[in-house]
Parts: C-alpha cells; structure tokens; sequence
C-alpha cells in the first residue's frame, strides 16, 4: 500500500495559491488516474486507487499547512503503512518556479508542513517531491506563498504538476531511486 500526500491548506480562499501546489498536484493525479476524492477522514479528504491488487491512497490533509502530520500519521496509522511507502510532495520557496527536486530524505528547508510531518514521525527519511514557487525577497514570506502565481508562472507550475504526477505514477512500479534518477 501507498500514500501519496499533497500538502496545501483547505477553502477555495488558498486554492490556487503557491502553498497549494501539493493540492494541485492530488487534482492532477486524480484527473489522470479517474479517482474521486470521496472520503474524509483522519483529517484528510483522500481517494484510492487500485493498481496490480496494491491500494494507493491519494490524499489532501484538511488540518492546514503547519499541522500537516497529524493527517499523515492518522493516515498511515489507519491503513497501516509503511514510511518508506509514503510521498509528500509540496512547495518550495528556495527552487525557481515550476523546478522538481526528488528526495528521499532531508529537513524541512523551513516548509512547515513538511516540518510538522518530520516532527510527528521522528524521521527525516521521507520520501518528497518539491515544486519550485520562487521567492521574493521585498514580500512577507507569509503574504508570498498565499499569494497566486502570475499567468507566466501558471504555465511553469502546470508543466511542474504534470511532470511531478508522471514520477508519481511512475513510483507505483519502480523504487524511488529510480524515480529520483528519472526525473530530477
């Protein structure tokens, strides 16, 4: 069994802001594989879908950014699944916009969901997919990544979901090394 989590915050006010970019990335998968976000729980809206017997569960955490591991954990503690089965994928102020960068484990780099994942599960050693929002530096960190991406950025971060969705779907059947040498 799989998790693979967006991390974004919930409400059509954060829907197509730079933080969001893991919601984005759940709606792409979602779109291409024919699954429906049709279940809550353990604080998350999520889906499953179904790939050679194995479940794969596609998930949206309903707690907000900064408490994006309590859904996590609830979640791999409910369906009982392995660390090294999940992925988070989610933004990244230090990558140009629309740039991946493929992990397998490391710190936070300041991305507090990601930072209260790695609290909760006493491990750094997750796997992760980060899309690149820029930054910019004369804004408030906090105004910049709940702020939407301008119409050049758009097309950037549409090409980003759509590769990010492709190594996912690619990691159903390969080891995450492979993945990362694939598509890094």
């Amino acid at each position: 069994m799989k998790l693979i989590v967006g991390l974004g915050n919930p409400g059509k006010e954060y829907s197509k802001t730079r933080h969001n970019v893991g919601f984005l990335l759940i709606d792409r998968l979602c779109e291409k594989l024919g699954v429906e976000l049709d279940k809550n729980k353990c604080r998350a809206n999520y889906g499953i879908y179904f790939r050679n017997g194995e479940k794969i569960i596609l998930a949206k955490p309903q707690t907000y950014m900064n408490l994006s591991g309590q859904a996590v954990k609830s979640l791999m503690k409910f369906y009982d699944i392995d660390l090294e089965d999940v992925i988070i994928v989610h933004d990244d102020l230090d990558l140009p916009v629309g740039k991946l960068r493929l992990r397998m484990k490391g710190s936070s780099g300041g991305q507090k969901g990601m930072g209260s994942i790695i609290d909760l599960l006493h491990s750094s050693n997750i796997n992760r997919i980060r899309i690149g929002i820029s930054n910019n530096k004369l804004m408030d960190t906090k105004d910049y990544v709940l702020s939407k991406f301008t119409k050049e950025e758009k097309k950037l971060i549409d090409e980003a979901v759509d590769k990010a969705a492709d190594a996912i779907i690619y990691s159903f059947d390969h080891d995450f090394d492979e993945v990362m040498s694939k598509y890094n």
